[in-house]
């Protein structure tokens, strides 16, 4: 949750720097394409919310400076593929800003995540470019050749260690033949965990929802692990793989479709840590933040209503 101390531009840059981290990580892996995609989504976002402005005629510039829409569109890009090509992120982007935001009236009035609601939409459709990512570095001219579908994919591509797991897992094979670590995933989390620790100190967000959410991961990930530690992987996999930090500092956080009180955070923000890992090891995909945080926003008015703080005196 944001500090009211700050008004809506102040919040998001603090946001966007907050994101460096992890974004350098992610580039130092896998390279141009993490950076083409952020840019080809900003470029996008403010397209799109420009043009549905205009329709809806509302004045453009005061909506686009806030930076709402640029922020949706970078946690978006950097959740996708950095080698997906040039329409998956223009599609994305476009129905998050669209279905996510402006059909509800625009900022401060959507129910739903607008990132998350963009990501699901392409994970749904789209699941085969959505669960391709890069195998190595990509040079700037090969992301242009790539993401613009210049050229093949198919030597440069790989799956996430979480996908792969679950893939062994579900062929029979036990956690102790597997290499549940992945060096990349873990750089990239330890960034925006960092980047989430700088929000935290300059008060941008409260810790309610990022300590839940950690703590729903550890919890539910460690009572799987002590039923049987041979289909399970351990909790510091699955705090340190897929979207875990990114999810419990930067999306969980949004102030619009989260949780309110005191307490609805930490039950918001528990409940979706437990939702992340049940996903991930019964449900049909590798991560699961996404889903996990759609299906926690429609519970905010539920949680809101019974954690209302008594007022004094009464």
């Amino acid at each position: 949750m944001y500090s009211k101390a700050l008004n809506t531009n102040q919040i998001m840059r603090q946001v966007m720097y907050a994101l460096a981290l992890g974004v350098v990580a992610a580039y130092s892996f896998f390279g141009w394409g993490v950076i083409v995609q952020i840019v080809l989504a900003v470029v996008t976002a403010i397209a799109v919310e420009s043009a549905f402005l205009s329709i809806r005629k509302h004045p453009i510039k005061p909506a686009i400076s806030d930076g709402s829409a640029a922020l949706s569109a970078i946690l978006l890009a950097i959740s996708i593929p950095s080698i997906a090509p040039w329409w998956i992120v223009v599609v994305g982007v476009a129905f998050a800003i669209i279905f996510g935001k402006q059909l509800y009236g625009g900022l401060g009035n959507n129910p739903f995540n607008p990132a998350m609601l963009g990501y699901a939409f392409l994970l749904i459709s789209y699941p085969l470019q959505m669960t391709t990512w890069a195998g190595e570095f990509l040079g700037f001219s090969q992301a242009i050749d790539v993401v613009f579908n210049l050229s093949s994919v198919d030597a440069l591509s790989g799956a996430t260690q979480l996908d792969n797991v679950k893939t062994q897992l579900a062929l029979g094979k036990m956690v102790s033949e597997l290499d549940v670590h992945s060096i990349s995933q873990a750089w990239i989390n330890l960034g925006f965990l960092l980047g989430g620790l700088y929000l935290l100190f300059r008060r941008v967000i409260t810790w309610h929802i990022p300590a839940a959410f950690i703590t729903g991961v550890a919890v539910i990930s460690s009572v799987l692990f002590l039923i049987n530690d041979q289909i399970y992987i351990p909790v510091q996999n699955h705090l340190m793989l897929g979207a875990t930090m990114l999810g419990a500092f930067f999306i969980a956080t949004d102030p619009v479709s989260g949780s309110t009180t005191p307490k609805g955070r930490l039950i918001y923000g528990f409940l979706m840590g437990v939702l992340v890992v049940v996903i991930r090891v019964f449900g049909g995909y590798p991560d699961g933040v996404a889903f996990a945080v759609l299906l926690m926003n429609i519970t905010v008015p539920l949680i809101d209503y019974y954690t209302q703080p008594k007022v004094f005196g009464k």
